[in-house]
């Protein structure tokens, strides 16, 4: 297993909406890997949620895991949101948006579509956290980013901010 390169803010790439996964190859050893490679490179960071476009592979699928023990990885392939319910403001933050947290506004319960890691498809309800970085992360699978919810003032704060913060690591 590999830990990936996390695109950051504001790299173009973040932006590209991922095409979908050929079902055959979910189960292929090369998709398997890559998926380790992510669920590795999300524990390292450490992080909840990994979508695959973040890691500059633009195909729609996601890695998660938002047990506190790190032991309930879930794979979420082609994923669909197939209802939406409530509301709950969140306080997110984003491996791609190093150290940078901000509320944002999402559905409380959602109900998804996708294929599992087994190439097998499911249907999950949930709410809360999960939910939560569901949306988050088939968010990048569009294209967008948390960020985007903020005023265009606090985005130009947080792109200024992360500019800082890579000049004084170089």
């Amino acid at each position: 297993m590999a830990v990936l390169s996390i695109l950051e803010f504001p790299d173009p790439r973040l932006r590209t909406k991922a095409a979908a996964v050929d079902p055959a190859r979910v189960t292929q050893p090369e998709f398997q890997r890559l998926l380790d490679d992510m669920f590795e490179t999300m524990y390292e960071c450490p992080g909840i949620g990994l979508a695959a476009s973040q890691v500059d592979v633009h195909q729609r699928f996601m890695v998660i895991d938002v047990s506190e023990e790190k032991n309930q990885p879930m794979v979420f392939i082609n994923p669909e949101i197939l209802a939406r319910d409530g509301e709950q403001v969140y306080q997110e933050g984003c491996l791609s948006v190093p150290g940078i947290f901000a509320d944002v506004t999402r559905a409380n319960a959602i109900t998804v579509k996708a294929v599992g890691r087994d190439g097998q498809p499911f249907e999950l309800s949930t709410d809360g956290l999960l939910a939560v970085c569901i949306q988050h992360e088939m968010d990048h699978l569009e294209g967008k980013l948390f960020v985007d919810y903020l005023s265009p003032l606090k985005r130009e704060m947080v792109r200024k901010k992360l500019a800082k913060q890579r000049r004084q690591s170089a």
